[in-house]
């Protein structure tokens, strides 16, 4: 994967998975169903709607519609998952597909016209519009699990009162090109 593009997308995929899976260690199984209402979702059922969007989505892109005859996204919002290993079962098989997807794609196939329900998409397009998606749908997995935990939550970012000494640091180094999730990633 030469092109820049895909690597700073393949890169921020990699990151919000790790938000993810950050909050779902910090979690036990007990909570990965509780749901503030019953108009909002628990962390159970977001990841079986990210997996779903997922398997669709990316299996198959290049040649079928985005939005497969075999999904059921409404059966994605109905029953919880039974375990955090469940739970991770789910959570990686999207992932994996998405990221088989995304190693798949050449410069070439960039501009290339994909559909997503009878919509068409540069490749581009629909990696952008996944690319806005998943993490909308990650920021509720730790909004939930920062509600669950409270003063217990481990902070995934700078922590409050922390951000000076961490600029500090920041601009204690020479300037130098990286992509923002080097640091969490471990990959430089």
């Amino acid at each position: 994967m030469n092109n820049g593009f895909l690597d700073s997308t393949k890169k921020q995929f990699e990151y919000y998975k790790l938000l993810g899976e950050k909050t779902f260690e910090q979690i036990s199984d007990d909570q990965i169903n509780w749901q503030y209402n019953a108009e909002s979702n628990s962390i159970s059922l977001i990841v079986k709607h990210l997996a779903g969007n997922m398997l669709s989505r990316w299996t198959d892109f290049l040649t079928t519609d985005g939005e497969k005859e075999w999904r059921n996204r409404e059966g994605e919002f109905e029953g919880g998952i039974e375990s955090k290993i469940q739970l991770l079962e789910i959570w990686n098989r999207g992932w994996n597909c998405l990221f088989d997807a995304i190693d798949s794609v050449s410069d070439e196939d960039l501009d290339k016209i994909i559909y997503i329900r009878n919509q068409g998409h540069t490749v581009m397009e629909a990696i952008n519009r996944q690319l806005a998606h998943y993490p909308y749908h990650v920021g509720q997995i730790v909004f939930i699990g920062k509600m669950l935990l409270d003063e217990n939550w481990q902070t995934l970012s700078i922590a409050r009162g922390k951000s000076s000494i961490y600029n500090a640091d920041k601009f204690s180094k020479e300037k130098q090109k990286g992509h923002f999730t080097d640091e969490y990633l471990g990959k430089k």
